[in-house]
């Protein structure tokens, strides 16, 4: 009985993904990025807000700004003008034939009071005045954010105030003015609201919901893309590297809110001559939701890097093949650069993320995990790249190379440019020449046997 001779079996295809499920992992990506934004906004207010040395360093950072001085400069000696009669305090000081001439001298003093209100402030006692006041109304917010009692504050009234009363009282005394006249200013002289009682319920609802998603959002949105990727069978490379470009996208998206959040709020909150002040304050407050943008950004291209250079395509192909003889023959050289640039990269700190634990270990932990895997690819692809490569020219290397193969198989036959090819193709395929030394051994095989 005879059998028909068997048929080599053909290899199986890649799977591709259904147009179904490919929805369904690009809405994963759509949907993570999305929360990963609200996350990075929930960690910004935990961060800057609620976190007492995060608002007294930005408070430091304020008074120290040139344009916030000269407003708070224009503030104070506003609030003396308004609520201390200046003309009748300087009046007590003067002889009677002259007190007459205290309330034009009052009237001009306010441009150089500013200017000396202005200079007062450039001290670090005065500044201390500010940053303790600042404090205290954050510490204020926070009471009544969590509903808590303390700081003398009640949370059934809900108003925050800035109370800069102290810092009027003390630039009035260090102006010269009599501390009996700065005994009568009105209680409320230098005091902000910050929030009134109709915002309270509001805002508490608000911090109850921060509280909870700034715990979980982080967990979802890793968990999100984890899946994405997952389920991407046959392209997960592909939507690897998608999902560092989202992380990018979603780093820009939050340092374009920032921009755009900060103008409308500084064309709501602040007058034409406070604009510049404004403007520095927004970006002092924000400074570390730009961090947390930067560092989302950095992370997203070391991914989708990562991710385009374990790639099928030409330019990431030459870029293994480049580094496959130090990656897989003297592997603690590269080790020691990447560690070098890594440690360079954490001393330099240009991120909240690389200047505390967690973010330090987590960029490690992705810098191994590429470099194992990139090395685990050049040693599949180019497991003799250190060994086959010399620097000879390109005819004196290639023909001994193939003359050799053919005498190792047996063979005693001129060459010919289709042998010649096919063994410069495995030379190609093991590594041991170039894309552009192939392409022009070709040629001269293809001319010397007059094709």
């Amino acid at each position: 009985m005879s059998h028909a001779p068997a048929t080599p079996e053909t290899p199986p295809t890649p799977t591709e993904m259904s147009r179904r499920r490919r929805s369904v992992v690009w809405g994963l990506i759509v949907v993570a990025t999305i929360i990963g934004i609200a996350s990075v906004l929930t960690t910004w207010v935990h961060r800057q807000v609620l976190d007492d040395q995060s608002w007294r360093k930005a408070s430091a950072e304020l008074v120290q700004d040139p344009a916030v001085r000269d407003a708070v400069s224009v503030y104070v000696v506003n609030e003396l003008y308004d609520n201390v009669d200046l003309s009748a305090a300087l009046g007590e000081r003067l002889p009677p034939n002259l007190a007459p001439l205290a309330g034009p001298a009052v009237a001009a003093a306010r441009e150089p009071l500013t200017d000396g209100v202005r200079r007062l402030l450039e001290g670090p006692r005065v500044q201390q005045l500010f940053v303790n006041a600042s404090s205290l109304a954050q510490q204020k917010l926070v009471n009544v954010l969590e509903n808590t009692t303390g700081h003398g504050i009640s949370t059934g009234d809900g108003v925050v105030t800035l109370d800069l009363s102290a810092l009027v009282k003390e630039l009035g005394a260090d102006l010269g003015i009599a501390p009996s006249t700065l005994d009568r200013i009105p209680p409320d002289t230098g005091v902000i609201t910050v929030m009134r009682s109709d915002q309270l319920a509001e805002a508490q609802a608000g911090m109850q919901a921060l509280r909870i998603l700034s715990a979980l959002l982080l967990v979802l949105v890793a968990a999100l893309y984890a899946l994405a990727v997952y389920l991407a069978v046959g392209e997960r490379r592909r939507m690897l590297r998608n999902v560092g470009w989202a992380f990018i996208l979603g780093g820009l998206i939050v340092l374009v809110f920032r921009r755009v959040a900060g103008a409308y709020a500084i064309d709501q909150l602040t007058a034409p001559a406070s604009e510049t002040a404004g403007q520095r304050a927004w970006l002092i407050g924000s400074e570390i939701l730009a961090q947390i943008g930067w560092a989302t950004i950095l992370y997203g291209a070391l991914i989708a890097i990562g991710a385009m250079l374990a790639g099928p395509t030409a330019t990431a192909t030459s870029a293994r093949r480049a580094i496959a003889p130090v990656l897989n023959d003297r592997p603690v050289i590269a080790w020691t650069v990447v560690a070098v640039a890594y440690l360079l990269l954490v001393l330099w700190g240009p991120t909240h993320a690389l200047r505390v634990a967690w973010g330090i270990l987590l960029l490690g932990a992705l810098l191994v995990a590429g470099v194992v895997a990139l090395r685990r690819e050049t040693l599949g692809e180019f497991p003799l790249a250190g060994e086959q490569r010399d620097t000879r020219p390109l005819v004196s290397r290639i023909r001994p190379a193939a003359s050799l193969r053919r005498e190792g198989n047996g063979h005693d036959a001129p060459p010919s440019p289709a042998r010649e090819i096919a063994e410069l193709n495995e030379l190609h395929t093991a590594g041991a020449i170039t894309d552009d030394e192939y392409d022009r051994a070709k040629q001269i095989s293809l001319h010397a046997g007059g094709g």
